[in-house]
């Protein structure tokens, strides 16, 4: 099953909550869980690199001059198309810059089908995009969460959500990312749902969107 609708949300929740009961309370709570589904694409995948490791402000800040750049809707070709000093001037890191440029590349060489590596099992997507340099496990996973639809990923190096699952499991300390994917396979087959709700959680707890972020 891919998640394309609030109601695929509602019936993972429901399919969730049945697993482990213990997240029973907290599904009442917090419900209905926001769907956040975005096209597949470049411009999916961009954003996604964007917002990493920087606040929600400031990502959107950096999106928004990419869009006026290019003209929007960014496509692999508009960002190439940007010289230098355009790109110079968006407030991307190097970093950034530099794997928007590769991706960029491949998207528009037809070396990567962003549209169609959503429809591979999870695995094996995830191998796929990050086998492109700058793209990591967090970057592919959220990709394929938000952008793909995949039911059963949870992204275990996102902090907010290792601050979420300690809180909610009564952790004194911030669990490591191997703790907290452990902890997780017990929600398998619907880990983008649990993922989604401990986001909730955190956003509730904090007084903060939980924007997906790696440590």
């Amino acid at each position: 099953m891919i998640i394309t609708t609030a109601q695929d949300v509602a019936l993972g929740l429901s399919e969730l909550v049945a697993i482990d009961p213990r997240l029973g309370p907290l599904a009442s709570r917090l419900a209905p869980l926001p769907l956040r589904l975005a096209e597949p694409g470049f411009a999916g995948l961009a954003h996604i690199i964007v917002s990493q490791m920087v606040s929600r402000a400031s990502a959107e800040a950096i999106w928004a001059r990419i869009v006026t750049a290019t003209g929007g809707p960014l496509s692999a070709e508009a960002y190439l198309a940007l010289d230098a000093a355009a790109v110079a001037r968006l407030g991307l890191s190097r970093a950034k810059s530099s794997t928007l440029e590769l991706t960029a590349r491949a998207v528009s060489s037809g070396l990567l089908d962003l549209s169609a590596i959503t429809e591979f099992e999870a695995a094996e997507a995830i191998a796929r995009l990050t086998a492109l340099k700058g793209i990591g496990l967090w970057t592919a996973e959220v990709y394929l969460m938000f952008c793909g639809g995949h039911p059963d990923i949870f992204p275990a190096g996102d902090v907010a959500l290792r601050a979420a699952v300690g809180d909610v499991f009564g952790h004194e300390t911030r669990p490591g990312i191997r703790q907290v994917a452990e902890i997780a396979d017990a929600w398998q087959p619907w880990r983008s749902i649990a993922a989604r709700l401990f986001w909730a959680h955190y956003a509730a707890r904090t007084g903060r969107e939980a924007t997906p972020a790696a440590e």
